[in-house]
């Protein structure tokens, strides 16, 4: 089973950037599509973007993020990011990445990591 660590959480200005990165322990990332979400205090999860691990074709989910937040993976690394710029207090919230069993993106998602908060504030 595939443990997933996010970081590079923290306090930013409105404005500001961030980039999380997702990371795995005793296993490769390599394997697995990895989808990056969030959830904000009293807000349902709220699904992001993904990236395949197989041509590593991105998507993105819904309009809030749009333009604003990229995912990208180093294979080298082992690591999956997402590169999050014009910030927003509405972006606060814990981020997770999450893996599905296959290295395409999907509706499910079985391995999760443990979160990194985002908080932006001025």
């Amino acid at each position: 089973q595939v443990q997933l660590m996010e970081s590079g959480g923290g306090l930013v200005q409105p404005g500001g950037s961030l980039r999380l990165s997702c990371a795995a322990s005793a296993s490769s990332l390599n394997y697995y599509a990895i989808g990056w979400f969030r959830q904000a205090p009293g807000k349902e999860r709220e699904g992001l973007s993904c990236i395949n691990s197989y041509n590593d074709s991105t998507y993105y989910y819904g309009d809030s993020v749009k333009g604003r937040f990229t995912i990208s993976r180093d294979h080298a690394k082992n690591e999956v990011y997402l590169q999050m710029s014009s910030l927003k207090p509405e972006d606060t919230a814990v981020y997770y990445c999450a893996a599905p069993h296959s290295s395409y993106c999907g509706p499910e998602f079985y391995h999760w990591g443990r979160g990194t908060q985002v908080t932006v504030s001025s």
